[in-house]
């Protein structure tokens, strides 16, 4: 399989919206409900702590066996090129129309297989925020930002830093809406008890 190739192979799997799968196996287009996004943290919500869960190691299995395919069939630089297909195809799935959801989890699944000392520092960063505030967009914002300049840091070559760079971009992108409510008092807590979401001040959905 050539680089080329499994990027492509990248981008459609990256499309696959296992959290409309989930809603769909219980009856619910997930839509259509809570924040109408097919990512994990409206699963947990929607439809609960275990399918949320399983959807969170599913999309991030995305993006780790995007790097891991592609590293096998090329390697060089496709595996980054691959990570950032997984990660786009996530956020504009062809098959549900090219609206899909906000890539944390996805780029956090390609983080652990590109650079995994830096994953150890993020993804540990965003449990700790979440489990602390409540707030996964927080913890995804904040992630987002340090991203580029932990990278840069750490010594990794200049395309991992545009990796890292690019990925923050298109997650800070997608988080405009929540930063928003954040800034209004509306943004929805994350109920770690019952899988649900709680209102910080009333407002909308997340």
């Amino acid at each position: 399989m050539s680089g080329l190739l499994a990027t492509v192979v990248a981008y459609l799997f990256g499309s696959i919206p296992f959290g409309y799968l989930a809603g769909r196996v219980k009856g619910v287009d997930i839509r259509t409900v809570g924040s109408r996004n097919i990512g994990t943290t409206n699963v947990f919500r929607t439809l609960g702590k275990g399918w949320g869960a399983a959807v969170l190691v599913a999309d991030m299995g995305k993006g780790l066996a995007a790097v891991v395919v592609a590293d096998a069939a090329a390697g060089g630089a496709w595996p980054v090129l691959a990570a950032g297909a997984a990660v786009i195809g996530h956020l504009a799935p062809v098959w549900l129309r090219f609206r899909g959801g906000k890539g944390v989890a996805v780029a956090g699944g390609a983080l652990i297989g590109l650079m995994p000392l830096a994953s150890a520092f993020l993804v540990g960063a965003w449990v700790v925020i979440v489990a602390v505030t409540r707030y996964v967009s927080v913890a995804s914002i904040v992630v987002a930002l340090a991203f580029t300049p932990l990278a840069w840091a750490l010594g990794y070559h200049v395309e991992y830093v545009v990796f890292a760079g690019v990925v923050s971009a298109l997650v800070l992108f997608r988080h405009r809406a929540n930063m928003r409510r954040l800034a209004a008092g509306k943004e929805l807590r994350l109920d770690l008890r019952r899988g649900r979401g709680r209102r910080a001040g009333g407002g909308a959905e997340v």
